[in-house]
């Protein structure tokens, strides 16, 4: 069964509350009617097999907050109280790696204001870390809104997660080790680029799966297509699949995401937006535009690649490196 299979499995023997505004699958955070503002939930669990590197604690401690408050900015919110249940790996987990891990945890609540409110521990051979977060909006954004002519936006760059899953997946060659040794990856935590993008937005979905990923799950909710061009791809990242004989369009299409949050706009918004934007010395980077029929399109300069058919999963493959090759070959002529 696929995922999406095995959700909606427990969706039909689960209860819901009337209270409950969005639909399912339809937004990052949950939506709750909770008088005169809403209540915004949601929980992330993550592990080894997400292809995080745990060499660097605090790196680590940041990256699981960075992801689980992403959810939260998605939906428009403010992130108020923060949860997590922690599975610590007893055979590497110290306690100086446990401070450092907090530590980093602590700088991303510290600047996005969240709380910290309790949470569950537990002992295993791996870790495991589950984030809790609850947020407040005034008013919520979702995945839907998006209509033909709209802009396409994204915070950041491209490729961040597909990066770190790289310089995992491929840490026993020696060029890849020796950038390992002085490259960290801190997802970026976009909260006042949030600020601004819910004034403005249609609707907004974080990358957390991937750029390909956001942008075929817009595409999905709204019956629309979409055409892409220009992607800030991550210097680093372009240069580690130099290396690796990969193509760069791997960071778009894999599902490590980097967590930014890819929105939608008007296009008579656009100049208010960017004017916003410059004021608050926020970067955002324009990388297409909503179509109006099924066409999922991607130029990668004077190339046109076509997604219209692609039905790729990681969650299908044993193998990372089967998954990687079978992107691969999805670009192959």
């Amino acid at each position: 069964m696929k995922e999406k299979e095995i959700i909606n499995s427990f969706l039909s023997q689960l209860p819901r509350s009337c209270q409950h505004i969005n639909d399912f699958f339809e937004s990052d955070a949950e939506i709750i009617d909770f008088g005169s503002k809403k209540m915004l939930f949601t929980t992330d669990e993550f592990s080894g097999e997400d292809m995080f590197r745990d060499d660097d604690p605090h790196v680590l401690g940041w990256n699981m907050a960075v992801c689980t408050i992403s959810d939260i900015l998605a939906s428009g919110g403010t992130p108020k109280f923060y949860a997590h249940s922690v599975q610590v790996a007893t055979n590497k987990w110290n306690d100086e790696y446990i401070k450092l891990f907090s530590k980093g945890i602590a700088d991303v609540l510290n600047l996005s204001g969240a709380a910290f409110i309790g949470g569950d521990l537990g002992m295993s051979k791996v870790w495991h870390y589950t984030g809790i977060c609850l947020g407040e909006a005034d008013n919520s954004l979702t995945r839907k809104g998006a209509e033909y002519g709209d802009l396409i936006y994204i915070t950041g760059k491209t490729g961040a997660g597909n990066l770190e899953a790289a310089l995992m997946l491929y840490s026993d060659k020696k060029f890849i080790s020796k950038i390992i040794k002085r490259y960290k990856t801190y997802f970026k935590l976009r909260f006042d680029e949030s600020l601004v993008i819910r004034e403005f937005a249609n609707c907004c979905i974080d990358t957390s799966d991937g750029v390909l990923n956001a942008l075929n799950t817009i595409a999905e909710i709204n019956n629309v297509g979409y055409e892409v061009k220009n992607l800030p791809y991550l210097n680093e990242g372009v240069i580690a699949c130099k290396l690796l004989s990969k193509p760069k369009t791997l960071l778009f299409m894999g599902e490590c995401g980097e967590y930014e949050l890819l929105f939608t706009i008007r296009k008579e918004d656009e100049e208010k937006f960017l004017n916003q934007t410059r004021a608050r010395k926020i970067q955002v980077n324009r990388i297409g535009e909503i179509t109006g029929d099924s066409r999922k399109v991607l130029f990668e300069g004077k190339e046109e690649i076509r997604f219209d058919d692609f039905d790729i999963s990681a969650r299908d493959f044993e193998d990372v490196r089967d998954y990687l090759n079978e992107l691969t070959k999805y670009l192959s002529p």
